[in-house]
């Protein structure tokens, strides 16, 4: 049965080290038992910052396949592509093996729709991830499932086109929640007391539909990293 954690932190600075600490463990753990492991990257500040943290990692990285939870539609070598921000972060420093990396489609690709893309990027994943990380919004989104749209909706397809996305740009690629439940631990990384209100909802158990983070959950053990701000409206 999946259980759920809360790891709580003073602020930013302990929360990214806490990951860390339990990422080397999770990761480490599954490379010793299968000789290979398997992990989902998210943007956003304390998703960054623990890639940032784990750049000097004692890690086996040419044994770990690496996807992402989401991705703009924006061209290759874009600012706003979390790929980008993943390999100037971590994936550029530590010696991954490039045929392990897995970055979503970009315009001018292969793919020439994002629709494509993400039907190409569902044909990818493996049929299940160790640990999926996933930052959230102040109104709860995960990845680039918002509240009230198709992509939070979704019960079947692990990835899905967003053409309408309530933040800029609009058109995205992201994981849903079927795929992110294929996880054996999703890790939510919150920091701020803006994202308060959303994480006593989403732990709470409100409607994914309203809460998408409340959606998000592993296999075996759901871990939310909260600051002590993010943490400020839980009981």
């Amino acid at each position: 049965m999946s259980t759920v954690e809360i790891v709580r932190s003073t602020d930013l600075h302990d929360l990214i080290a806490a990951a860390k600490e339990r990422f080397l463990a999770l990761v480490g753990e599954a490379i010793a038992e299968r000789g290979t492991a398997s992990a989902v990257l998210t943007g956003g500040g304390a998703g960054i910052g623990l890639l940032k943290a784990l750049r000097w990692a004692d890690l086996a990285w040419d044994k770990i396949d690496l996807f992402w939870g989401d991705e703009r539609w924006v061209p290759l070598g874009h600012p706003e592509r979390n790929e980008g921000q993943a390999r100037e972060a971590l994936l550029d420093h530590v010696p991954v093996d490039p045929a392990r990396v897995f970055p979503m489609g970009a315009p001018g690709g292969d793919w020439p729709t994002p629709e494509a893309a993400a039907q190409a990027y569902a044909e990818l994943l493996p049929a299940t991830f160790d640990v999926h990380l996933l930052g959230m919004g102040e109104e709860g989104h995960i990845n680039s499932i918002f509240p009230n749209s198709p992509a939070v909706r979704e019960t079947e397809r692990p990835v899905l086109a967003v053409l309408d996305s309530p933040k800029p740009p609009p058109e995205r690629i992201t994981l849903t929640l079927p795929a992110i439940r294929r996880a054996r631990e999703v890790w939510l990384l919150v920091s701020g007391a803006g994202k308060a209100a959303a994480a006593k909802a989403a732990l709470g158990a409100a409607a994914p539909e309203r809460v998408p983070s409340a959606g998000a959950s592993g296999s075996e053990r759901t871990v939310w990293f909260l600051d002590e701000a993010a943490a400020s409206q839980l009981d």
